[in-house]
């Protein structure tokens, strides 16, 4: 099938395809006699795997992970529970940082209960202003 195709049936863009290729996520296709690029099922499945993982919220260095343990068939599941493990751990951290968030931002609206018709008055900004801020600690992301 050609690039196109495997976007489609993939649920994504020819973009994404070329990305998670010139990343090294997806292997390169053959190429046909008319120079096109030609992917086939294993193409398709592990492209899905990559869109799956990115689902969950996986970084790519988890999907590398992932893949390579994929393509290692005498590893077992083990390192892959492991790998969950970790990511599962991440998901938590992540969810505390954003109840902590919820927190602090529901403490200022309780300080500005109306609409006030002077900002001078707002309980938000003078919240803001007073709030003293902690360094953030470096953390696990999974932008990119």
């Amino acid at each position: 099938m050609r690039i196109g195709e495997l976007a489609t049936a993939a649920g994504t863009t020819v973009e994404t395809v070329r990305y998670y290729e010139k990343e090294g996520l997806l292997p390169a296709p053959e190429r046909g006699l008319n120079n096109y690029r030609s992917y086939g099922q294993p193409h398709l499945e592990r492209l899905r795997l990559i869109r799956n993982c990115r689902a969950l919220d996986m970084t790519q260095d988890e999907i590398r992970a992932i893949l390579s343990l994929a393509d290692n068939h005498q590893t077992g599941c083990g390192p892959i529970n492991e790998l969950f493990d970790e990511h599962i751990s991440h998901v938590d951290e992540r969810i505390a940082e954003l109840t902590q968030l919820k927190s602090q931002l529901t403490e200022l609206r309780q300080r500005c209960l109306s609409a006030r018709p002077d900002t001078d008055d707002c309980g938000i900004l003078h919240g803001l202003s007073e709030m003293q801020v902690e360094e953030r600690q470096e953390r696990h992301t999974h932008l990119g």
